[in-house]
Protein backbone atom coordinates (compact mmCIF):
# COMPACT_ATOMS: atom_id res chain seq x y z
CA UNK A 1 0.00 0.00 0.00
CA UNK A 2 1.16 3.52 -0.82
CA UNK A 3 2.56 6.00 1.96
CA UNK A 4 -0.10 8.55 2.68
CA UNK A 5 1.06 12.23 0.89
CA UNK A 6 2.49 14.28 3.80
CA UNK A 7 0.54 17.75 3.74
CA UNK A 8 2.18 20.27 1.24
CA UNK A 9 4.21 23.71 3.47
CA UNK A 10 2.94 26.90 2.08
CA UNK A 11 5.46 29.55 1.80
CA UNK A 12 4.41 33.28 1.33
CA UNK A 13 5.46 36.42 1.96
CA UNK A 14 3.13 39.56 0.92
CA UNK A 15 3.41 42.38 -1.57
CA UNK A 16 4.40 46.17 0.17
CA UNK A 17 6.55 44.14 2.79
CA UNK A 18 9.98 45.00 0.46
CA UNK A 19 11.16 41.56 0.58
CA UNK A 20 8.37 39.67 -1.27
CA UNK A 21 10.40 38.77 -3.83
CA UNK A 22 12.26 36.95 -1.03
CA UNK A 23 8.76 34.71 -1.54
CA UNK A 24 10.75 31.88 -4.13
CA UNK A 25 14.01 32.06 -2.33
CA UNK A 26 12.28 31.38 1.30
CA UNK A 27 10.50 27.94 -0.54
CA UNK A 28 13.22 26.77 -2.05
CA UNK A 29 15.02 26.71 1.53
CA UNK A 30 12.10 25.32 3.07
CA UNK A 31 12.20 22.49 0.40
CA UNK A 32 15.77 21.45 1.43
CA UNK A 33 14.17 21.28 5.43
CA UNK A 34 11.04 19.51 3.80
CA UNK A 35 12.64 16.86 1.10
CA UNK A 36 9.68 14.30 1.81
CA UNK A 37 6.93 16.60 1.24
CA UNK A 38 5.93 19.15 -1.81
CA UNK A 39 6.25 23.35 -0.67
CA UNK A 40 4.60 25.73 -2.37
CA UNK A 41 3.98 29.20 -3.05
CA UNK A 42 0.01 29.36 -3.55
CA UNK A 43 -3.22 28.33 -1.74
CA UNK A 44 -4.52 24.39 -2.11
CA UNK A 45 -6.61 22.19 -0.60
CA UNK A 46 -3.05 19.94 -0.06
CA UNK A 47 -1.42 22.38 2.68
CA UNK A 48 -1.30 21.57 6.02
CA UNK A 49 1.31 24.19 7.28
CA UNK A 50 1.99 27.60 6.11
CA UNK A 51 4.76 29.72 6.72
CA UNK A 52 4.15 33.13 6.32
CA UNK A 53 5.40 36.78 6.79
CA UNK A 54 2.15 39.22 6.26
CA UNK A 55 0.01 37.29 4.11
CA UNK A 56 -2.46 39.06 1.79
CA UNK A 57 -5.31 39.06 3.42
CA UNK A 58 -8.09 36.01 2.87
CA UNK A 59 -5.53 33.98 1.62
CA UNK A 60 -4.63 31.60 4.27
CA UNK A 61 -8.72 30.88 4.18
CA UNK A 62 -8.70 29.17 0.65
CA UNK A 63 -6.12 26.53 2.95
CA UNK A 64 -9.01 23.92 4.15
CA UNK A 65 -6.76 21.48 5.64
CA UNK A 66 -4.29 23.98 7.83
CA UNK A 67 -3.07 22.45 10.68
CA UNK A 68 -0.60 25.51 12.30
CA UNK A 69 0.61 28.99 10.68
CA UNK A 70 4.37 29.88 11.60
CA UNK A 71 5.29 33.58 11.29
CA UNK A 72 8.87 34.13 9.59
CA UNK A 73 9.83 36.50 12.56
CA UNK A 74 9.29 36.87 16.59
CA UNK A 75 6.23 39.11 15.65
CA UNK A 76 2.13 37.82 14.20
CA UNK A 77 0.66 41.38 14.51
CA UNK A 78 0.94 40.77 10.57
CA UNK A 79 -0.67 37.54 10.64
CA UNK A 80 -3.72 38.51 13.24
CA UNK A 81 -4.79 41.97 11.17
CA UNK A 82 -6.43 38.84 8.75
CA UNK A 83 -10.42 38.96 9.87
CA UNK A 84 -10.92 35.64 8.57
CA UNK A 85 -7.74 34.06 10.38
CA UNK A 86 -8.45 30.43 10.12
CA UNK A 87 -8.84 29.07 13.62
CA UNK A 88 -5.58 26.83 14.29
CA UNK A 89 -2.37 27.26 16.54
CA UNK A 90 -0.16 30.47 15.30
CA UNK A 91 3.48 29.83 16.08
CA UNK A 92 5.65 32.50 16.69
CA UNK A 93 9.54 31.99 16.12
CA UNK A 94 11.51 32.07 19.21
CA UNK A 95 15.33 31.53 18.45
CA UNK A 96 18.99 32.14 20.58
CA UNK A 97 20.11 33.56 16.95
CA UNK A 98 16.71 35.54 17.28
CA UNK A 99 17.70 37.09 20.67
CA UNK A 100 21.20 37.50 20.72
CA UNK A 101 21.03 39.82 17.61
CA UNK A 102 17.99 41.55 19.49
CA UNK A 103 19.98 42.50 22.37
CA UNK A 104 23.09 43.34 19.78
CA UNK A 105 21.18 46.27 18.48
CA UNK A 106 19.92 47.15 22.04
CA UNK A 107 23.36 47.27 23.56
CA UNK A 108 24.62 49.45 20.31
CA UNK A 109 21.89 52.32 20.50
CA UNK A 110 22.32 52.47 23.93
CA UNK A 111 26.05 52.93 23.39
CA UNK A 112 25.52 55.13 20.31
CA UNK A 113 23.26 57.95 22.06
CA UNK A 114 25.60 57.51 25.43
CA UNK A 115 28.59 58.04 23.68
CA UNK A 116 27.58 60.94 21.82
CA UNK A 117 27.90 58.48 17.89
CA UNK A 118 26.07 60.77 16.19
CA UNK A 119 27.19 64.00 16.89
CA UNK A 120 31.02 62.87 16.47
CA UNK A 121 29.56 61.56 13.13
CA UNK A 122 28.47 65.62 12.13
CA UNK A 123 31.73 66.60 13.73
CA UNK A 124 33.34 63.87 11.32
CA UNK A 125 31.73 64.97 8.39
CA UNK A 126 32.41 68.67 9.01
CA UNK A 127 36.06 68.04 9.66
CA UNK A 128 35.83 69.24 13.19
CA UNK A 129 38.17 68.17 16.14
CA UNK A 130 36.03 68.80 19.00
CA UNK A 131 35.66 66.24 22.35
CA UNK A 132 32.12 65.59 23.58
CA UNK A 133 30.82 64.42 27.31
CA UNK A 134 29.96 61.62 27.63
CA UNK A 135 28.60 60.42 30.82
CA UNK A 136 29.17 57.75 33.41
CA UNK A 137 27.30 54.48 32.32
CA UNK A 138 26.47 54.57 36.23
CA UNK A 139 24.54 58.28 35.43
CA UNK A 140 21.95 56.25 32.98
CA UNK A 141 18.66 54.92 33.47
CA UNK A 142 17.80 52.43 30.79
CA UNK A 143 14.05 51.84 30.68
CA UNK A 144 12.66 48.24 28.90
CA UNK A 145 9.40 48.14 27.85
CA UNK A 146 8.16 44.82 27.29
CA UNK A 147 10.34 42.23 29.92
CA UNK A 148 9.67 39.01 28.30
CA UNK A 149 12.84 37.23 26.65
CA UNK A 150 13.79 39.71 24.56
CA UNK A 151 13.53 42.47 27.27
CA UNK A 152 15.30 40.42 30.11
CA UNK A 153 18.18 39.21 27.76
CA UNK A 154 18.84 43.01 27.22
CA UNK A 155 19.00 43.55 30.56
CA UNK A 156 21.35 40.91 31.27
CA UNK A 157 23.92 42.56 28.56
CA UNK A 158 23.10 45.87 29.96
CA UNK A 159 23.74 44.96 33.73
CA UNK A 160 27.59 44.55 33.64
CA UNK A 161 28.51 47.95 32.34
CA UNK A 162 26.86 49.81 35.51
CA UNK A 163 23.80 50.69 33.75
CA UNK A 164 20.85 51.38 36.18
CA UNK A 165 17.91 49.07 34.76
CA UNK A 166 14.18 49.84 35.09
CA UNK A 167 11.61 47.29 33.35
CA UNK A 168 8.27 47.80 32.49
CA UNK A 169 5.56 44.89 31.82
CA UNK A 170 1.96 44.13 32.18
CA UNK A 171 3.05 41.34 35.35
CA UNK A 172 5.83 43.56 36.94
CA UNK A 173 8.28 40.87 35.91
CA UNK A 174 11.35 41.05 38.17
CA UNK A 175 15.38 40.16 37.62
CA UNK A 176 18.17 40.85 40.03
CA UNK A 177 19.66 44.20 39.70
CA UNK A 178 16.52 45.63 37.92
CA UNK A 179 13.51 47.89 39.18
CA UNK A 180 10.56 46.53 37.88
CA UNK A 181 7.23 48.02 37.47
CA UNK A 182 3.71 47.00 36.54
CA UNK A 183 1.26 48.08 34.38
CA UNK A 184 0.20 50.91 37.00
CA UNK A 185 3.28 51.85 37.15
CA UNK A 186 4.17 53.39 33.74
CA UNK A 187 4.61 56.98 34.83
CA UNK A 188 6.66 55.78 38.13
CA UNK A 189 8.53 54.07 34.96
CA UNK A 190 8.79 56.92 32.36
CA UNK A 191 10.00 59.52 35.24
CA UNK A 192 12.64 57.25 36.19
CA UNK A 193 14.40 56.90 32.65
CA UNK A 194 16.84 58.30 30.26
CA UNK A 195 16.62 56.11 27.41
CA UNK A 196 13.23 54.24 26.99
CA UNK A 197 14.00 50.97 25.24
CA UNK A 198 10.64 48.96 23.08
CA UNK A 199 10.53 45.90 22.83
CA UNK A 200 6.79 45.58 22.98
CA UNK A 201 4.68 43.48 20.90
CA UNK A 202 1.66 45.12 18.49
CA UNK A 203 -0.90 44.49 20.61
CA UNK A 204 -4.13 46.77 21.00
CA UNK A 205 -3.18 48.17 24.52
CA UNK A 206 0.77 49.05 22.74
CA UNK A 207 -0.64 50.85 19.68
CA UNK A 208 0.65 54.01 19.32
CA UNK A 209 2.08 53.97 22.87
CA UNK A 210 5.21 56.02 21.99
CA UNK A 211 3.49 59.12 21.70
CA UNK A 212 3.73 62.96 22.98
CA UNK A 213 2.00 62.21 25.96
CA UNK A 214 4.35 59.22 26.79
CA UNK A 215 7.76 61.40 25.96
CA UNK A 216 6.92 64.34 27.81
CA UNK A 217 6.73 61.84 31.01
CA UNK A 218 10.41 60.54 30.61
CA UNK A 219 12.77 62.02 33.06
CA UNK A 220 13.53 65.39 31.40
CA UNK A 221 16.89 66.50 33.24
CA UNK A 222 19.51 64.13 32.74
CA UNK A 223 23.22 63.42 31.98
CA UNK A 224 22.32 63.50 27.57
CA UNK A 225 20.70 66.92 28.10
CA UNK A 226 17.25 64.98 27.16
CA UNK A 227 15.42 61.82 27.10
CA UNK A 228 16.11 58.93 24.14
CA UNK A 229 13.75 56.53 22.83
CA UNK A 230 14.62 53.22 21.15
CA UNK A 231 12.35 51.45 19.34
CA UNK A 232 13.16 47.66 17.72
CA UNK A 233 9.36 46.00 18.73
CA UNK A 234 6.48 47.03 16.61
CA UNK A 235 6.03 49.95 14.26
CA UNK A 236 2.40 50.26 15.25
CA UNK A 237 3.64 51.04 19.10
CA UNK A 238 5.39 54.31 18.17
CA UNK A 239 3.33 57.43 16.87
CA UNK A 240 6.24 58.71 14.41
CA UNK A 241 5.17 62.25 13.84
CA UNK A 242 5.31 62.93 17.48
CA UNK A 243 8.86 61.17 17.68
CA UNK A 244 9.98 63.19 15.19
CA UNK A 245 8.22 66.85 16.43
CA UNK A 246 10.06 65.79 19.88
CA UNK A 247 13.45 65.23 18.09
CA UNK A 248 13.21 68.76 16.38
CA UNK A 249 11.78 71.18 19.22
CA UNK A 250 14.17 69.22 22.05
CA UNK A 251 11.76 67.59 23.79
CA UNK A 252 13.81 64.13 23.14
CA UNK A 253 17.32 63.86 22.92
CA UNK A 254 17.83 61.34 20.60
CA UNK A 255 15.87 58.35 18.91
CA UNK A 256 17.29 54.68 17.38
CA UNK A 257 14.24 53.71 15.29
CA UNK A 258 14.28 49.98 13.31
CA UNK A 259 10.43 49.61 13.05
CA UNK A 260 7.36 52.29 11.63
CA UNK A 261 3.89 52.30 10.90
CA UNK A 262 4.75 51.95 7.40
CA UNK A 263 7.53 50.14 6.36
CA UNK A 264 9.85 50.06 4.17
CA UNK A 265 10.30 53.83 5.56
CA UNK A 266 9.07 56.48 2.41
CA UNK A 267 11.87 58.63 1.54
CA UNK A 268 9.68 61.96 1.99
CA UNK A 269 9.02 61.09 6.06
CA UNK A 270 10.59 63.41 8.00
CA UNK A 271 12.69 61.62 10.52
CA UNK A 272 15.21 60.45 7.55
CA UNK A 273 16.58 64.63 8.81
CA UNK A 274 15.38 64.52 11.87
CA UNK A 275 18.48 65.20 14.89
CA UNK A 276 20.19 62.73 16.45
CA UNK A 277 18.07 60.38 14.57
CA UNK A 278 19.20 56.48 14.10
CA UNK A 279 17.68 54.63 11.58
CA UNK A 280 17.81 50.67 10.51
CA UNK A 281 15.80 49.39 8.20
CA UNK A 282 13.56 46.52 10.42
CA UNK A 283 17.22 44.88 10.80
CA UNK A 284 17.63 44.68 14.59
CA UNK A 285 16.90 41.13 15.09
CA UNK A 286 17.44 39.49 11.30
CA UNK A 287 15.82 35.76 11.12
CA UNK A 288 18.82 33.54 10.66
CA UNK A 289 16.79 31.35 7.54
CA UNK A 290 19.17 28.56 8.57
CA UNK A 291 17.41 28.39 12.15
CA UNK A 292 14.16 29.37 10.87
CA UNK A 293 14.24 26.30 8.90
CA UNK A 294 14.99 23.57 11.38
CA UNK A 295 12.83 25.78 14.01
CA UNK A 296 9.99 24.43 11.99
CA UNK A 297 11.16 21.34 10.74
CA UNK A 298 11.38 20.42 14.54
CA UNK A 299 7.93 21.61 14.77
CA UNK A 300 6.02 20.09 11.89
CA UNK A 301 7.90 17.00 13.27
CA UNK A 302 6.66 16.95 16.64
CA UNK A 303 2.63 17.76 16.02
CA UNK A 304 2.76 14.84 13.63
CA UNK A 305 4.08 12.82 16.40
CA UNK A 306 1.76 13.75 19.14
CA UNK A 307 3.36 16.38 20.80
CA UNK A 308 2.23 20.26 21.50
CA UNK A 309 3.16 23.09 19.50
CA UNK A 310 6.42 25.62 21.19
CA UNK A 311 5.56 29.76 21.27
CA UNK A 312 1.98 29.60 20.25
CA UNK A 313 0.19 32.89 20.28
CA UNK A 314 -2.44 33.87 22.75
CA UNK A 315 -4.67 35.53 19.93
CA UNK A 316 -6.38 37.53 23.12
CA UNK A 317 -2.95 38.82 23.94
CA UNK A 318 -1.80 39.32 20.83
CA UNK A 319 1.51 37.22 21.58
Amino acid sequence: MAEPTKPSILVTIGKGTGVEHESETAAKLFQMAFPDREVVTEPSPGVGYAITWHPPLGLLAQCENLQAIFSLGAGVDHVLRDPDLPDVPLVRFVDPTLTSRMVEWVVWQVFNHQRRAAQYAQLQHEGTWKELTSPPAEDLAIGIMGFGKLGQAAAKALLPFGFKINAWSRSGRTMDGVTAYDAEGLDAFLAATNIAVSLLPATAETKGIINTDLIGKLKKRGPLGGPVVLNAGRGDSQVSADIDAALRDGRLGGASLDVFETEPLPADNPLWTAPNCIITPHAAAVTDPRALAMYIRRQVDAVEAGKELENVVDRGRGY
